[in-house]
Protein backbone atom coordinates (compact mmCIF):
# COMPACT_ATOMS: atom_id res chain seq x y z
CA UNK A 1 0.00 0.00 0.00
CA UNK A 2 1.59 3.25 -1.14
CA UNK A 3 2.19 5.89 1.52
CA UNK A 4 0.43 8.88 -0.03
CA UNK A 5 2.12 11.21 2.46
CA UNK A 6 5.36 10.81 0.50
CA UNK A 7 5.80 13.94 -1.60
CA UNK A 8 9.32 13.63 -2.98
CA UNK A 9 11.58 10.59 -3.34
CA UNK A 10 15.25 10.23 -4.33
CA UNK A 11 15.73 7.21 -6.59
CA UNK A 12 19.04 5.45 -7.23
CA UNK A 13 18.68 5.57 -11.01
CA UNK A 14 20.84 3.80 -13.59
CA UNK A 15 18.73 4.66 -16.61
CA UNK A 16 18.19 0.97 -17.34
CA UNK A 17 14.84 -0.70 -17.83
CA UNK A 18 14.23 -1.72 -14.21
CA UNK A 19 14.92 1.67 -12.64
CA UNK A 20 13.06 3.42 -15.48
CA UNK A 21 10.01 1.32 -14.64
CA UNK A 22 10.50 2.11 -10.95
CA UNK A 23 10.68 5.83 -11.74
CA UNK A 24 7.33 5.76 -13.53
CA UNK A 25 5.83 3.44 -10.88
CA UNK A 26 6.77 5.91 -8.13
CA UNK A 27 5.07 8.68 -10.08
CA UNK A 28 1.90 6.70 -10.74
CA UNK A 29 1.57 4.67 -7.53
CA UNK A 30 2.75 7.29 -5.02
CA UNK A 31 1.97 10.43 -6.99
CA UNK A 32 5.38 11.60 -5.78
CA UNK A 33 7.87 13.97 -7.33
CA UNK A 34 10.95 11.91 -8.26
CA UNK A 35 14.56 13.02 -7.90
CA UNK A 36 17.10 10.81 -9.67
CA UNK A 37 20.68 10.10 -8.65
CA UNK A 38 23.04 8.39 -11.08
CA UNK A 39 26.55 7.56 -9.89
CA UNK A 40 29.57 7.04 -12.12
CA UNK A 41 31.39 4.33 -10.16
CA UNK A 42 33.54 3.31 -13.09
CA UNK A 43 31.03 0.77 -14.38
CA UNK A 44 32.35 1.30 -17.89
CA UNK A 45 29.10 2.55 -19.38
CA UNK A 46 28.10 6.03 -20.47
CA UNK A 47 25.86 7.45 -17.75
CA UNK A 48 24.91 10.79 -19.32
CA UNK A 49 22.00 9.18 -21.28
CA UNK A 50 20.31 8.72 -17.90
CA UNK A 51 19.68 12.47 -17.91
CA UNK A 52 17.71 12.34 -21.17
CA UNK A 53 15.72 9.33 -19.98
CA UNK A 54 14.86 11.03 -16.70
CA UNK A 55 13.77 14.19 -18.55
CA UNK A 56 11.62 12.10 -20.89
CA UNK A 57 9.96 10.55 -17.83
CA UNK A 58 8.97 13.97 -16.55
CA UNK A 59 11.71 14.58 -13.99
CA UNK A 60 12.53 18.27 -13.58
CA UNK A 61 16.05 19.24 -14.73
CA UNK A 62 16.93 20.50 -11.25
CA UNK A 63 15.94 17.10 -9.84
CA UNK A 64 18.43 15.13 -11.94
CA UNK A 65 21.74 14.46 -10.21
CA UNK A 66 24.61 12.76 -12.06
CA UNK A 67 27.96 12.58 -10.29
CA UNK A 68 31.38 11.12 -10.99
CA UNK A 69 32.26 9.49 -7.65
CA UNK A 70 35.13 7.28 -8.83
CA UNK A 71 37.83 9.03 -6.80
CA UNK A 72 35.72 9.11 -3.65
CA UNK A 73 34.74 5.47 -4.15
CA UNK A 74 38.32 4.23 -4.36
CA UNK A 75 39.84 6.62 -1.80
CA UNK A 76 37.20 6.40 0.95
CA UNK A 77 35.76 2.92 0.47
CA UNK A 78 37.93 0.56 -1.62
CA UNK A 79 41.32 1.50 -0.15
CA UNK A 80 40.19 1.41 3.51
CA UNK A 81 38.72 -2.05 2.86
CA UNK A 82 41.94 -3.29 1.26
CA UNK A 83 43.99 -2.06 4.21
CA UNK A 84 42.27 -4.89 6.08
CA UNK A 85 43.01 -7.44 3.28
CA UNK A 86 39.26 -8.01 3.21
CA UNK A 87 38.01 -11.27 1.70
CA UNK A 88 34.52 -12.72 2.30
CA UNK A 89 34.30 -16.50 2.73
CA UNK A 90 37.92 -16.91 1.73
CA UNK A 91 37.57 -15.67 -1.85
CA UNK A 92 35.20 -12.77 -2.59
CA UNK A 93 36.73 -9.27 -2.73
CA UNK A 94 33.38 -7.55 -2.04
CA UNK A 95 33.17 -5.46 -5.19
CA UNK A 96 29.39 -5.00 -5.13
CA UNK A 97 29.10 -4.69 -1.36
CA UNK A 98 31.53 -1.79 -0.98
CA UNK A 99 29.74 0.42 -3.53
CA UNK A 100 26.33 0.42 -1.82
CA UNK A 101 27.14 2.60 1.21
CA UNK A 102 28.48 5.35 -1.05
CA UNK A 103 25.31 5.36 -3.19
CA UNK A 104 23.18 5.39 -0.03
CA UNK A 105 25.21 8.30 1.38
CA UNK A 106 24.78 10.35 -1.79
CA UNK A 107 21.02 9.68 -1.87
CA UNK A 108 20.65 10.91 1.70
CA UNK A 109 22.70 14.02 0.93
CA UNK A 110 20.47 14.76 -2.07
CA UNK A 111 17.32 14.11 -0.02
CA UNK A 112 18.46 16.71 2.50
CA UNK A 113 19.36 19.15 -0.25
CA UNK A 114 16.06 18.81 -2.13
CA UNK A 115 13.77 18.37 0.85
CA UNK A 116 12.80 14.84 -0.15
CA UNK A 117 11.04 12.72 2.46
CA UNK A 118 11.83 9.30 0.95
CA UNK A 119 14.52 7.33 -0.87
CA UNK A 120 14.19 4.34 -3.18
CA UNK A 121 16.35 1.67 -4.84
CA UNK A 122 15.99 -1.06 -7.46
CA UNK A 123 17.26 -4.02 -5.45
CA UNK A 124 15.12 -7.15 -5.45
CA UNK A 125 13.52 -8.77 -2.42
CA UNK A 126 15.82 -11.81 -2.60
CA UNK A 127 19.21 -10.16 -2.66
CA UNK A 128 21.73 -8.59 -0.32
CA UNK A 129 21.63 -5.11 -1.87
CA UNK A 130 18.24 -4.22 -0.39
CA UNK A 131 19.80 -4.73 3.05
CA UNK A 132 22.94 -2.76 2.23
CA UNK A 133 21.07 0.22 0.79
CA UNK A 134 18.56 0.41 3.59
CA UNK A 135 21.00 -0.06 6.47
CA UNK A 136 22.95 2.79 4.89
CA UNK A 137 19.86 5.00 4.66
CA UNK A 138 18.80 4.38 8.25
CA UNK A 139 22.33 4.69 9.59
CA UNK A 140 22.57 8.20 8.15
CA UNK A 141 18.96 9.40 8.38
CA UNK A 142 17.04 7.31 10.95
CA UNK A 143 13.57 8.65 10.15
CA UNK A 144 13.77 8.52 6.34
CA UNK A 145 11.00 6.68 4.48
CA UNK A 146 12.35 3.86 2.31
CA UNK A 147 10.47 2.62 -0.75
CA UNK A 148 11.53 -0.80 -2.07
CA UNK A 149 9.37 -1.36 -5.18
CA UNK A 150 10.35 -5.02 -5.66
CA UNK A 151 8.85 -5.77 -2.25
CA UNK A 152 5.73 -3.69 -2.87
CA UNK A 153 4.46 -3.91 -6.42
CA UNK A 154 2.20 -6.60 -7.86
CA UNK A 155 4.13 -7.45 -11.02
CA UNK A 156 4.38 -11.24 -11.14
CA UNK A 157 6.56 -11.71 -14.22
CA UNK A 158 9.02 -10.06 -16.55
CA UNK A 159 6.25 -9.86 -19.11
CA UNK A 160 4.14 -7.79 -16.73
CA UNK A 161 7.02 -5.36 -16.29
CA UNK A 162 7.43 -5.07 -20.07
CA UNK A 163 3.70 -4.46 -20.47
CA UNK A 164 3.92 -1.64 -17.92
CA UNK A 165 6.89 -0.19 -19.80
CA UNK A 166 5.00 -0.26 -23.10
CA UNK A 167 1.90 1.29 -21.55
CA UNK A 168 3.96 4.20 -20.25
CA UNK A 169 6.17 4.48 -23.36
CA UNK A 170 9.35 3.48 -21.57
CA UNK A 171 12.03 2.54 -24.07
CA UNK A 172 12.70 -1.20 -24.20
CA UNK A 173 15.92 -2.27 -25.90
CA UNK A 174 15.67 -5.40 -28.04
CA UNK A 175 17.83 -7.56 -25.80
CA UNK A 176 15.37 -6.96 -22.96
CA UNK A 177 12.53 -8.47 -24.98
CA UNK A 178 13.52 -12.01 -24.15
CA UNK A 179 14.97 -13.51 -21.03
CA UNK A 180 18.27 -11.85 -20.22
CA UNK A 181 21.13 -14.42 -20.15
CA UNK A 182 22.41 -13.13 -16.80
CA UNK A 183 22.41 -10.07 -14.54
CA UNK A 184 25.44 -7.78 -14.32
CA UNK A 185 26.63 -5.26 -11.73
CA UNK A 186 29.87 -3.39 -12.34
CA UNK A 187 32.04 -0.64 -10.90
CA UNK A 188 35.70 0.32 -10.92
CA UNK A 189 36.60 -2.51 -8.55
CA UNK A 190 34.81 -5.41 -10.20
CA UNK A 191 32.07 -6.91 -12.32
CA UNK A 192 29.51 -9.36 -10.96
CA UNK A 193 27.37 -11.72 -13.04
CA UNK A 194 24.49 -13.77 -11.64
CA UNK A 195 21.36 -15.65 -12.69
CA UNK A 196 19.99 -17.45 -15.75
CA UNK A 197 22.91 -19.27 -17.47
CA UNK A 198 24.81 -19.18 -14.17
CA UNK A 199 22.13 -20.59 -11.88
CA UNK A 200 23.34 -24.20 -12.05
CA UNK A 201 26.56 -24.30 -9.99
CA UNK A 202 27.57 -27.59 -11.65
CA UNK A 203 27.83 -25.98 -15.10
CA UNK A 204 30.93 -24.01 -16.07
CA UNK A 205 30.28 -20.35 -16.84
CA UNK A 206 30.35 -19.60 -20.57
CA UNK A 207 33.32 -17.54 -21.70
CA UNK A 208 31.05 -14.70 -22.85
CA UNK A 209 30.12 -14.02 -19.22
CA UNK A 210 33.61 -12.62 -18.55
CA UNK A 211 33.86 -8.96 -19.49
CA UNK A 212 36.80 -7.63 -17.46
CA UNK A 213 39.50 -10.22 -18.21
CA UNK A 214 40.83 -12.34 -21.04
CA UNK A 215 41.07 -16.08 -20.43
CA UNK A 216 44.31 -16.95 -18.59
CA UNK A 217 45.26 -19.43 -21.31
CA UNK A 218 45.04 -16.58 -23.86
CA UNK A 219 47.28 -14.26 -21.82
CA UNK A 220 50.81 -13.45 -23.05
CA UNK A 221 53.50 -16.12 -22.75
CA UNK A 222 55.86 -13.57 -21.22
CA UNK A 223 55.21 -12.31 -17.67
CA UNK A 224 54.53 -8.66 -16.88
CA UNK A 225 56.59 -7.29 -13.98
CA UNK A 226 55.53 -4.10 -12.21
CA UNK A 227 56.30 -2.21 -9.01
CA UNK A 228 53.67 -0.74 -6.69
CA UNK A 229 54.58 1.92 -4.13
CA UNK A 230 52.64 2.11 -0.85
CA UNK A 231 52.24 4.87 1.70
CA UNK A 232 50.52 4.04 5.00
CA UNK A 233 48.87 0.98 3.49
CA UNK A 234 47.53 2.62 0.32
CA UNK A 235 49.01 2.24 -3.18
CA UNK A 236 50.23 5.55 -4.59
CA UNK A 237 52.32 4.72 -7.67
CA UNK A 238 52.85 2.06 -10.35
CA UNK A 239 56.34 1.72 -11.86
CA UNK A 240 57.31 4.94 -10.12
CA UNK A 241 54.47 6.99 -11.63
CA UNK A 242 52.27 8.64 -8.96
CA UNK A 243 48.55 8.32 -9.59
CA UNK A 244 45.26 9.26 -7.99
CA UNK A 245 43.33 6.39 -6.34
CA UNK A 246 40.89 5.91 -9.24
CA UNK A 247 43.60 6.24 -11.90
CA UNK A 248 45.78 3.70 -10.08
CA UNK A 249 42.98 1.13 -9.78
CA UNK A 250 42.12 1.69 -13.45
CA UNK A 251 45.73 0.95 -14.41
CA UNK A 252 45.80 -2.20 -12.25
CA UNK A 253 42.56 -3.30 -13.92
CA UNK A 254 44.18 -2.95 -17.34
CA UNK A 255 47.22 -4.95 -16.25
CA UNK A 256 45.03 -7.61 -14.67
CA UNK A 257 42.76 -7.83 -17.69
CA UNK A 258 45.65 -8.31 -20.10
CA UNK A 259 47.09 -11.13 -17.97
CA UNK A 260 43.85 -12.99 -17.26
CA UNK A 261 43.89 -12.12 -13.54
CA UNK A 262 40.99 -11.86 -11.11
CA UNK A 263 38.34 -14.40 -12.16
CA UNK A 264 36.24 -16.07 -9.48
CA UNK A 265 33.37 -18.55 -9.72
CA UNK A 266 31.76 -18.58 -6.26
CA UNK A 267 28.80 -20.05 -4.42
CA UNK A 268 28.35 -17.69 -1.50
CA UNK A 269 26.06 -17.41 1.51
CA UNK A 270 23.82 -14.39 1.20
CA UNK A 271 22.91 -12.43 4.31
CA UNK A 272 19.21 -13.05 3.60
CA UNK A 273 19.76 -16.79 3.99
CA UNK A 274 20.13 -18.44 0.58
CA UNK A 275 23.14 -19.60 -1.37
CA UNK A 276 23.93 -17.82 -4.61
CA UNK A 277 26.29 -18.57 -7.48
CA UNK A 278 28.12 -15.61 -8.97
CA UNK A 279 30.97 -15.03 -11.40
CA UNK A 280 33.17 -12.16 -10.32
CA UNK A 281 36.06 -10.37 -12.01
CA UNK A 282 38.33 -8.20 -9.88
CA UNK A 283 41.56 -7.84 -11.87
CA UNK A 284 43.08 -4.77 -10.19
CA UNK A 285 41.85 -5.73 -6.74
CA UNK A 286 43.44 -9.18 -6.99
CA UNK A 287 46.81 -7.61 -7.77
CA UNK A 288 46.38 -5.03 -5.01
CA UNK A 289 45.57 -7.63 -2.37
CA UNK A 290 48.70 -9.66 -3.14
CA UNK A 291 50.90 -6.56 -3.22
CA UNK A 292 49.49 -5.18 0.02
CA UNK A 293 50.12 -8.42 1.84
CA UNK A 294 53.62 -8.33 0.38
CA UNK A 295 54.46 -4.93 1.86
CA UNK A 296 52.83 -5.88 5.16
CA UNK A 297 55.00 -9.00 5.37
CA UNK A 298 58.11 -6.88 6.02
CA UNK A 299 56.60 -3.90 7.86
CA UNK A 300 54.05 -5.40 10.28
CA UNK A 301 55.01 -7.04 13.54
CA UNK A 302 53.88 -10.66 13.90
CA UNK A 303 51.36 -9.87 16.63
CA UNK A 304 49.79 -7.02 14.67
CA UNK A 305 49.66 -9.05 11.47
CA UNK A 306 48.06 -12.06 13.12
CA UNK A 307 45.53 -9.92 14.97
CA UNK A 308 44.58 -8.25 11.68
CA UNK A 309 44.04 -11.67 10.13
CA UNK A 310 41.78 -12.63 13.04
CA UNK A 311 39.75 -9.42 12.75
CA UNK A 312 39.42 -9.53 8.97
CA UNK A 313 36.56 -12.08 8.69
CA UNK A 314 34.45 -9.95 11.04
CA UNK A 315 35.26 -6.84 9.03
CA UNK A 316 34.41 -8.68 5.79
CA UNK A 317 31.04 -9.80 7.17
CA UNK A 318 30.20 -6.24 8.22
CA UNK A 319 30.93 -4.94 4.71
CA UNK A 320 29.09 -7.82 3.01
CA UNK A 321 26.04 -7.49 5.25
CA UNK A 322 25.74 -3.72 4.84
CA UNK A 323 27.04 -2.42 8.17
CA UNK A 324 29.55 0.06 6.74
CA UNK A 325 28.18 2.90 8.86
CA UNK A 326 28.06 0.83 12.05
CA UNK A 327 30.18 1.69 15.11
CA UNK A 328 31.80 -1.75 15.10
CA UNK A 329 33.06 -1.32 11.52
CA UNK A 330 34.43 2.11 12.43
CA UNK A 331 36.13 0.66 15.53
CA UNK A 332 37.77 -2.05 13.43
CA UNK A 333 38.77 0.53 10.82
CA UNK A 334 40.51 2.63 13.45
CA UNK A 335 42.56 -0.36 14.58
CA UNK A 336 43.36 -1.37 11.02
CA UNK A 337 44.39 2.16 10.03
CA UNK A 338 46.65 2.42 13.07
CA UNK A 339 48.38 -0.78 11.97
CA UNK A 340 49.18 0.81 8.61
CA UNK A 341 51.20 3.80 9.84
CA UNK A 342 54.50 2.23 8.69
CA UNK A 343 53.17 0.04 5.88
CA UNK A 344 55.10 1.98 3.25
CA UNK A 345 57.57 0.91 0.60
CA UNK A 346 57.68 -0.83 -2.76
CA UNK A 347 56.53 -4.26 -3.93
CA UNK A 348 57.63 -5.94 -7.15
CA UNK A 349 54.94 -8.16 -8.68
CA UNK A 350 54.93 -10.68 -11.52
CA UNK A 351 51.71 -11.12 -13.52
CA UNK A 352 51.45 -14.26 -15.58
CA UNK A 353 48.47 -16.16 -17.01
CA UNK A 354 46.02 -15.57 -14.20
CA UNK A 355 48.59 -15.55 -11.41
CA UNK A 356 49.92 -12.77 -9.20
CA UNK A 357 53.29 -13.42 -7.54
CA UNK A 358 55.15 -11.07 -5.23
CA UNK A 359 58.83 -11.34 -6.18
CA UNK A 360 60.35 -8.50 -4.17
CA UNK A 361 59.60 -6.01 -1.41
CA UNK A 362 61.53 -3.13 0.20
CA UNK A 363 60.67 -0.58 2.87
CA UNK A 364 62.45 2.02 5.01
CA UNK A 365 60.43 0.55 7.88
CA UNK A 366 61.30 -3.07 7.18
CA UNK A 367 61.45 -5.42 10.16
CA UNK A 368 63.31 -8.02 8.13
CA UNK A 369 66.83 -8.42 9.55
CA UNK A 370 69.09 -10.51 7.38
CA UNK A 371 71.66 -10.83 10.16
CA UNK A 372 69.04 -12.50 12.34
CA UNK A 373 67.78 -15.02 9.82
CA UNK A 374 71.00 -15.94 8.03
CA UNK A 375 72.42 -19.44 8.51
CA UNK A 376 75.85 -17.84 8.66
CA UNK A 377 77.17 -16.21 11.80
CA UNK A 378 75.61 -12.78 11.83
CA UNK A 379 76.47 -9.47 13.43
CA UNK A 380 73.50 -9.59 15.81
CA UNK A 381 73.97 -11.84 18.81
CA UNK A 382 71.62 -14.79 18.66
CA UNK A 383 72.56 -17.63 20.95
CA UNK A 384 71.13 -20.86 19.55
CA UNK A 385 71.17 -22.32 23.03
CA UNK A 386 68.50 -19.83 24.15
CA UNK A 387 65.98 -21.70 22.00
CA UNK A 388 66.18 -24.70 24.31
CA UNK A 389 64.71 -22.83 27.27
CA UNK A 390 62.13 -21.19 25.03
CA UNK A 391 60.97 -24.59 23.79
CA UNK A 392 60.88 -26.14 27.28
CA UNK A 393 58.74 -23.31 28.65
CA UNK A 394 56.28 -23.65 25.78
CA UNK A 395 56.27 -27.43 26.17
CA UNK A 396 55.62 -27.36 29.92
CA UNK A 397 51.83 -27.66 29.75
CA UNK A 398 52.07 -30.31 27.05
CA UNK A 399 54.41 -32.37 29.24
CA UNK A 400 52.06 -32.03 32.24
CA UNK A 401 49.14 -33.21 30.10
CA UNK A 402 51.16 -36.11 28.70
CA UNK A 403 52.21 -37.24 32.19
CA UNK A 404 48.61 -37.19 33.39
CA UNK A 405 47.43 -39.18 30.38
CA UNK A 406 50.29 -41.65 30.85
CA UNK A 407 49.22 -42.25 34.47
CA UNK A 408 45.63 -42.80 33.38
Amino acid sequence: MADKSVKKVVLAYSGGLDTSIILKWLQTEYGAEVVTFTADLGQGEEIEPARAKALAAGVKPENIFIEDVREEFVRDYVFPMFRANTVYEGQYLLGTSIARPLIAKKQIEIARKTGADAVSHGATGKGNDQVRFELGYYGLEPDITVIAPWREWNFKSREALLDFAEKHQIQITKDKRGEAPFSVDANLLHSSSEGKVLEDPAVEAPEFVHMRTIAPEDAPDQPTIITIDFEKGDPVAIDGVAMSPAALLTKLNELGRDNGIGRLDLVENRFVGMKSRGVYETPGGTILLAAHRGIESITLDRGAMHLKDELMPKYASLVYNGFWFSPEREMLQAAIDYSQTKVSGQVRVKLYKGNVTVIGRTSPYSLYDQDLVTFEEGKVAYDHRDAGGFIKLNALRLRVLAKRDKRG
